[in-house]
């Protein structure tokens, strides 16, 4: 039975995660970003763990967690949780630069240096849910983008340097899937939303469980996810 820290499980492809891990008997923690949204995670999902934190916030999260109860050992760490927020370069204020660098990308940094030891213990594996927007960008998402790319920037890196250590780092690049976050895109967009237009959050969910169940001798480093013809 398997112990995973999981961030964003309150909806979208983290709910989805979370619902599988559970229902196949692993074991999951889960961060909240207030002690309200912690209880409505751990209603959700009876057994959980859960453990409070913003990742809005990167330079508390080392002091918030420290007062809380983590695993010595976590067989994965998987970065769910992502904000965004459109605009041309030209008009996107400083506190929508700072909020999506902050969620996308420091917070999962400083996450991710928290638990390494939990992880180095366990050879476990770091899962980043990207976007396609870490891979390219198109106009009024340069900060979301520039958020995910810094994410795969991140990965990268931390995939050299922990491979002495055993502990397996992925990124998944999914294209545009019906969550919340897309039908908020479509919002901002000022374009009628559809979800059956877009990747079904389960497929996204059975490519990284792929990730994870992947015999450990070998790894997915990257993982780009289309939808169908």
């Amino acid at each position: 039975m398997a112990l995973h820290f999981l961030t964003g499980a309150g909806s979208g492809i983290g709910e989805a995660l979370a619902t599988r891990l559970v229902d196949r008997g692993d074991t999951l923690v889960l961060l909240a970003r207030s002690e309200d949204r912690a209880h409505v995670l751990r209603e959700r999902f009876p057994g959980a763990a859960t453990v409070v934190a913003d990742l809005a916030e990167p330079q508390r999260i080392a002091e918030e967690l420290a007062r809380q109860h983590l695993p010595e050992r976590l067989d994965s760490l998987i970065h769910v949780a992502g904000v965004v927020d459109l605009g041309r370069v030209d008009s996107l204020s400083v506190s929508s630069w700072s909020w999506q660098l902050g969620v996308n990308l420091i917070g999962p940094a400083e996450l991710t240096r928290i638990l390494l030891p939990a992880l180095r213990a366990a050879t476990g594996q770091v899962v980043f849910v990207n976007s396609g927007a870490g891979l390219r960008t198109s106009p009024e998402w340069s900060a979301y983008a520039a958020s995910k790319h810094g994410l795969k920037a991140l990965a990268d890196g931390l995939r050299a340097e922990e491979a002495a250590h055993g502990v397996r780092v992925s990124s998944i690049f999914p294209g545009r899937t019906a969550t919340p976050m897309q039908q908020r895109v479509h919002e901002q967009e000022g374009r009628p939303y559809d979800a059956t237009e877009f990747i079904d959050p389960e497929s996204v969910v059975t490519g990284i469980l792929t990730m994870l169940d992947l015999p450990r001798d070998a790894q997915i480093p990257e993982l780009v996810i289309r939808p169908g013809a």
